[in-house]
């Protein structure tokens, strides 16, 4: 028996909640699309980031006095925390608001060793917030165990939490026409793209990829190809992509440094291009592969298909723009990029989706930043 994410929104609609804002999340994905398939564009807000969407839930209470729920995975906690003690806490503003977090890397529950610590720490920081919460899973009563939260929150105009252990949202079947994705048939699978990319790569060209699907088809590729896993695979710290390649870069700017980046990444702290853009990384070459999702979490929509990053390129500084859709436009358009100084963005199309069968890097995070830093000869 599992909790029906329908059921779930009914208890939270009894305290009125009915505007969601936040960050999509695989042990939530289920809940999210029944959001995403129940609620209107103005009641559904997927933000860039965990801590804009505490803020958008604050203005929203303030407008009408009704407190939202605001959406994460534990990784994004951490961009909740500023918001949450220097504006939502009850000593400062006192604004009620519930957070559902999906708990990755639960102890006793196996994971990828980017969630291990944070799912060891996850209810002590919940603890030092002074955030009350309570802990569901699929066995939950949810009403019995929801309900008096949900009342600490309105009587004590306060943030309150949720944590959502894995397996705990049953599927639904629905999907609303107009949240359909794109059609991927005729566009370029990511897989495709990065192989085409580490053939037109030099091999001294120093490579930083984004977390989720990217880093794991990474190593997979090189794995398949017999060749040396010296890749930074950021399998964590989503965002945070193009400000490592950055600081590669100017702790070695005799290096090509190449950032693959994902939209959602890009989009999560996007004011990382314009320092980036104004600090002349003259050896930095930025790549979006823009597939309008968060692909690794369950396919939920970015904006990346309804704003222009050429032109958040250009105006943040970036020398160059270049765009691709095909594998012949990547190696065309490399050939060209390659003799131009950057910073340059390289943005990339391509199809959501992912092999079944796509496996995870075998090397340890330990490992894998030895064989990056004998890469560059730091080391």
């Amino acid at each position: 028996m599992m909790i029906s994410p329908a059921e779930f929104c009914t208890v939270l609609e009894k305290f009125g909640i009915d505007f969601y804002s936040g960050v999509p999340d695989s042990l939530l994905k289920n809940l999210c699309a029944h959001i995403d398939t129940t609620y209107s564009a103005q009641q559904h807000i997927i933000t860039a980031n965990e801590g804009n969407a505490v803020a958008l839930a604050m203005g929203r209470y303030m407008a009408n006095s009704v407190p939202t729920c605001v959406y994460m995975q534990n990784s994004g906690l951490g961009n909740t925390i500023n918001p949450l003690t220097s504006l939502a806490d009850p000593k400062v503003y006192s604004i009620p608001m519930l957070l559902v977090i999906g708990w990755r890397g639960e102890p006793g529950v196996k994971d990828e060793p980017q969630h291990v610590k944070q799912g060891a720490i996850t209810e002590k920081q919940l603890d030092i917030l002074d955030i009350p919460y309570v802990v569901i899973n699929s066995e939950t009563n949810i009403e019995k165990l929801a309900l008096p939260l949900l009342n600490t929150m309105v009587t004590q105009s306060r943030p309150v939490a949720i944590l959502v252990k894995k397996n705990t949202f049953s599927e639904i079947n629905s999907t609303r026409p107009d949240k359909q994705a794109h059609n991927s048939k005729k566009q370029l699978p990511r897989e495709q793209a990065l192989s085409v990319l580490l053939d037109i790569f030099s091999e001294d060209d120093v490579v930083v990829s984004t977390t989720g699907k990217t880093s794991r088809e990474v190593f997979e590729l090189r794995k398949s190809r017999g060749q040396s896993a010296s890749d930074f695979l950021t399998v964590g710290g989503m965002g945070h992509t193009s400000s490592i390649a950055m600081g590669v870069a100017l702790g070695a700017p005799n290096k090509r440094v190449i950032a693959i980046d994902g939209d959602g990444s890009m989009l999560m702290h996007m004011g990382a291009l314009p320092i980036i853009g104004c600090h002349n990384i003259c050896n930095l070459v930025h790549i979006v592969l823009n597939n309008e999702c968060h692909e690794s979490v369950g396919g939920q929509p970015t904006v990346a298909g309804k704003i222009k990053i050429a032109d958040i390129a250009l105006a943040s500084g970036y020398t160059k723009y270049f765009s691709a859709s095909t594998t012949t436009e990547i190696t065309s358009q490399w050939s060209t990029l390659s003799e131009q100084t950057g910073p340059i963005l390289l943005e990339i199309k391509i199809a959501k989706g992912a092999r079944k069968d796509l496996g995870r890097p075998t090397s340890s995070p330990i490992e894998n930043k030895k064989a990056f830093m004998q890469h560059l000869g730091s080391i």
